[in-house]
């Protein structure tokens, strides 16, 4: 058996690869529906989940129920929110979509009713209500694009806090193994080409280039199957 290549690692889901889920405080979403129903809560706790680069609010319902949410910015251990048709429009209070006026800064978006959020969770990120079509509602998201949703698709007003995490320097490479390993993320990472021919199949070489077609087949088996895997079209766009 020659020597494995990364893929090939991974794929056979060693400890080394294996996402550490038992350090997880609990899945981020929102309570089961109640279309007719308006809900106050209470935000009582404010918690930090390993490998979530956003803090999670713990808000326990007046009628007992908890939900773990990505805590929006200003948020805080006390506060009352609301969740429903008849929620006000305010910070950190969750609505349908349709109920949220044009131009608010929303997050955590559900893109079917109930699905308990899917769009827009990553620190610092909101979106924004550009318009309505009927029974959906148009969302610009912030890569730029636009979709749409249902307009009983619940979203959190506010955006999601956490913003600015990427603006702290990290210093050392310590800092970066420690962030990658609760990602469960192979750290560092070295390039194919600059391996030797043994090792990879980019490698071999005095000038670090892959030396031939870097496009493979989607059946392309495993230690075979690097580069641009089913590529459309590769290099630079013309125009």
């Amino acid at each position: 058996m020659g020597k494995r290549i990364l893929p090939q690692r991974m794929g056979r889901g060693t400890p080394t690869f294996r996402s550490p889920s038992h350090r997880r405080v609990g899945p981020a979403r929102y309570p089961p529906l109640r279309p007719n129903q308006t809900l106050r809560g209470k935000v009582v706790d404010l918690i930090h989940d390993p490998g979530r680069w956003v803090p999670l609010a713990k808000i326990v319902l007046e009628d007992g129920t908890e939900f773990l949410t990505p805590a929006v910015e200003g948020m805080y251990v006390g506060q009352i929110i609301e969740i429903g048709p008849n929620a006000k429009i305010s910070n950190g209070n969750i609505l349908p979509i349709g109920k949220i006026p044009e131009g608010t800064q929303i997050s955590n978006i559900e893109k079917r009713p109930g699905d308990g959020g899917k769009f827009v969770r990553s620190s610092g990120t909101y979106a924004l209500i550009v318009g309505r079509a009927g029974k959906r509602t148009h969302v610009q998201l912030p890569s730029g694009k636009i979709i749409e949703v249902p307009n009983d698709a619940r979203a959190t007003i506010g955006v999601i806090a956490g913003g600015g995490r990427t603006e702290k320097p990290l210093l050392k490479a310590g800092n970066a193994y420690h962030k990658w390993k609760v990602k469960a993320k192979k750290w560092p990472k070295v390039r194919g080409v600059a391996m030797n021919a043994v090792s990879h199949p980019h490698g071999g070489g005095s000038h670090q280039h892959v030396g031939k077609p870097s496009t493979v087949a989607r059946e392309t088996p495993p230690g075979r199957k690097v580069g641009h895997i089913a590529a459309r079209r590769t290099g630079r766009r013309k125009g």
